[in-house]
């Protein structure tokens, strides 16, 4: 059967179709070490600092219920690339669109089902609130978050990739109970 686009090796030296998305072709190990791999804020942070390290601290702050959708809100990253905010809100609908068939993908094999996308979205934001304070240099204008959302109390120490992959893993094995 004819697949839709073109493929990208992943990290395990499999086959993804960013275009055709499969939850069976969905990895974790692809997964985290992709997000660690990529830097938030499109690497105007002080410190490189990962998307999987950020996925992690969403997770922790959400009701356990969520905790597993919250580390993965933000995998299908691993097959698009990490998009700053200002721009992936001015693409066309077909990229959120692909960006969504990944996510679905990606929740529809790890069986999750029920996804409080408000709570999580509130998690996002509140760790933003806190990585603009721990890794951003002083803004030159407020930022649309500012004073909505309270910024966690514990400092972010950023890790380097090595480092948030292996959080990440562990993060999703006490989730799952899955080893890996």
């Amino acid at each position: 059967m004819e697949r839709k686009g073109n493929w990208a090796q992943t990290y395990t030296g499999k086959q993804f179709w960013p275009l055709d998305p499969k939850e069976d072709e969905v990895n974790i190990t692809d997964i985290a070490h992709a997000l660690s791999m990529q830097c938030r804020f499109n690497g105007h942070c002080n410190n490189f600092y990962s998307v999987a390290q950020h996925s992690v601290l969403v997770s922790r702050i959400v009701k356990s219920k969520q905790a597993l959708a919250a580390l993965l809100h933000d995998a299908a990253e691993a097959y698009t690339g990490d998009l700053v905010s200002p721009l992936k809100k001015n693409l066309p609908e077909e990229f959120k669109k692909i960006e969504e068939e990944i996510e679905q993908a990606i929740f529809k094999h790890f069986n999750i089902s029920e996804i409080d996308y408000n709570e999580i979205k509130k998690a996002d934001k509140r760790t933003l609130i806190t990585e603009m304070r721990d890794l951003m240099g002083k803004p030159p204008a407020k930022w649309d978050e500012e004073g909505v959302f309270e910024p966690l109390p514990e400092k972010i120490i950023p890790l380097m990739p090595n480092e948030a992959k292996r959080l990440f893993l562990e993060r999703f094995k006490e989730l799952t109970s899955k080893s890996l």
